[in-house]
């Protein structure tokens, strides 16, 4: 018994030792570092039975150590489940010399028995900050004395709106970009008004939730940056477009240097100001060039680079029976607002609307993927018939000319149906939902037939009166049933205003719980569902018309004073823009979370109704 119990053990030891020794070799280091700066380059093998560990040859860095050799191992039982990992890292200390882009190669070593390499990485080097350069000393003075003060220079903070292309044809797509660019650490975006882009057929591409800051080299001085929107833009018109300017307010923490202590204690407890910043980018004027004379007959509005290609589902059938042919265009540009090429199909054909089916995704050189558009139709008489190609053409952007492709011809053999009367063509088109087919002609019933005597008429019966009772007793009760539902209704807006605070209280107790796990966009999300809901119940206002402008005229109107009014438009607007910050996640997490509960309670002892 014994020996079986430890067969088993030393099975499960295996099997989970097993799982674990699916080993990677992976190389890390920083995407962006700057002239003069120090960082790591690891090496990771997930496993200590290794040897021969060789690195390539690394150049452009001073290699200042390594490599160093660690290791790290732990064992977790989950659930009776035991799980097992280790490592070995191997560590350089590299120091950039020049600004560039450069490639670090992979290294090689043998890990379990097997020979293997690693990724490879990429680094860009950034020149130094002429703010931090002694050479520059006017540049570094001016940049210092607006840092140091209590305003915030145009050179520390802005925003950039740049086009990707300045001189286009109609339709043809561009990428606008809005950037932002600081040199400030406590940074928040308080509110943001984007033009509304006439002229130009607009989509935006999709961003990740959080914001990625990077480094960036920019005039001269090094930022952090992070692209803020973006959006896909297809003139619909010729000539010179302006793209109006975005307007921006921040709001920046600047640190003040002071020797009284008094200083810190009035402004929270450490010696930081609240700088307020406007930001208004530059107009950005777009030339766009009429596409050329000679538009060919087929021409569909396409411009960009595409390929047509067709199908049909049958070229033997029977009358009646129902032919599908399917276009598929497919390619780059301003896919959406192509029209349907027109199939000519012969005189006696009953045609249907095309059923159109976009199956494209957003990039930057604009709509990317397929159109596909299905054609049904129903031949009524037999015979043998030709269903000519179709003619496509599109404006190439590359060879800025039009180009025509044509699709292939079909020769279908219609033969004569077995006349089945109940033929049934459903949900193709909004034509109609259910067509029944050769019904002009119908039987004679047989069924028994119900007789009544002569002289009996419908006009003054029971059955003629209780047409009109029956709809006003419907009607009267009704009334009534309306009535007590308004009645109700009002009853059920006071019950949710003498209840605010205790759903908001339940919500900020369930952000608190996510705020511990750190669970930043579902936090933010709960909190912002405190607030406005809070708000909603209290002044009886449908979440869906509740904006700043008239939950703040509203809160006058129910006495709350300015002072108050303004702390609960701050709360909303630090909750909505904090994850944009590229501070400590925290620490602003914790300054939404206590400002919110405090307003909330003070809001409630303030609204007088």
């Amino acid at each position: 018994m014994k020996k079986l119990i430890v067969i088993l053990m030393a099975l499960i030891a295996y099997s989970t030792q097993a799982l674990a020794d699916k080993v990677s070799f992976t190389a890390s280091a920083p995407d962006v570092v700057v002239v003069g700066d120090q960082f790591r380059l690891s090496y990771t093998v997930t496993t200590q039975k290794v040897k021969d560990f060789q690195a390539s040859s690394i150049k452009g860095f001073d290699v200042l150590m390594g490599p160093s050799r660690s290791q790290q191992s732990s064992t977790q039982i989950m659930n009776g489940n035991v799980t097992s990992t280790s490592s070995i890292t191997f560590t350089y200390i590299l120091m950039a010399n020049t600004a560039g882009e450069y490639t670090i190669p992979g290294a090689s070593i043998v890990a379990d028995g097997n020979q293997m390499v690693s990724n490879s990485v990429k680094v860009k080097v950034l020149p130094q900050d002429q703010a931090s350069n002694g050479g520059q000393s006017d540049g570094s003075s001016s940049a210092r004395s607006s840092s140091s003060g209590t305003s915030v220079s145009n050179q520390d903070l802005f925003i950039t709106a740049t086009a990707s292309k300045t001189n286009v044809y109609e339709q043809e797509a561009f990428v606008l970009t809005y950037k932002i660019y600081t040199r400030e650490h406590d940074l928040q975006l308080n509110n943001a008004k984007l033009p509304d882009f006439k002229g130009f057929h607009s989509q935006e591409i999709e961003m990740t939730t959080n914001a990625r800051w990077t480094q960036e080299h920019y005039k001269g001085r090094n930022y952090n940056t992070t692209i803020y929107r973006q959006f896909v833009l297809f003139p619909q018109q010729s000539g010179k477009l302006f793209i109006e300017p975005a307007q921006f307010q921040m709001t920046v923490g600047k640190a003040i240097q002071s020797d009284d202590p008094f200083d810190a204690f009035f402004n929270g407890g450490s010696n930081v100001v609240r700088v307020q910043k406007s930001i208004v980018t530059p107009k950005i004027a777009i030339n766009v060039n009429p596409l050329p004379a000679g538009k060919p007959a087929s021409f569909s509005g396409g411009v960009g680079e595409f390929n047509i290609s067709s199908s049909i589902n049958s070229k033997e059938l029977k009358t009646n029976d129902a032919i599908t042919i399917k276009l598929v265009i497919s390619g780059t540009g301003n896919l959406k607002l192509i029209s349907n090429p027109e199939i000519k199909f012969p005189d006696d054909f009953e045609v249907y609307d095309p059923k159109v089916d976009n199956q494209v995704r957003l990039t930057q050189e604009g709509l990317t993927g397929n159109k596909v558009i299905e054609y049904l139709a129903i031949p009524r008489h037999a015979g043998n018939y030709k269903i000519p190609g179709v003619s496509f053409s599109y404006f190439d952007i590359r060879s800025k000319s039009y180009k025509t492709l044509k699709t292939e011809d079909y020769v279908i053999n219609v033969e004569k149906g077995a006349g089945n009367a109940d033929q049934v063509i459903a949900n193709f088109t909004n034509k109609e939902d259910l067509k029944v087919l050769g019904e002009d002609i119908r039987y004679i019933k047989q069924n028994e037939v119900t007789l009544q005597p002569k002289g009996s008429f419908f006009y003054g019966s029971v059955t003629y009166w209780l047409f009109y009772i029956i709809p006003a007793l419907a009607f009267i009760i009704f009334f009534i049933v309306y009535r007590k539902q308004a009645a109700a209704n009002a009853n059920v807006a006071k019950m949710k205003t003498k209840k605010a605070n205790k759903v908001a209280t339940k919500r900020m107790k369930l952000a608190g719980k996510l705020l511990s796990e750190n669970k930043k966009d579902a936090f933010y999300d709960e909190v912002l569902k405190a607030l406005w809901g809070y708000i909603s119940d209290k002044l009886s206002i449908p979440v869906s018309r509740l904006s700043k402008d008239n939950i703040e005229e509203k809160l006058r109107n129910h006495g709350v004073s300015e002072e108050l009014i303004k702390e609960f438009l701050n709360a909303l607007n630090d909750c909505e823009f904090a994850r944009f910050a590229p501070g400590d996640e925290n620490q602003a997490m914790d300054k939404v979370y206590s400002s919110s509960i405090e307003v909330i309670s003070r809001m409630e002892n303030s609204i007088k109704h």
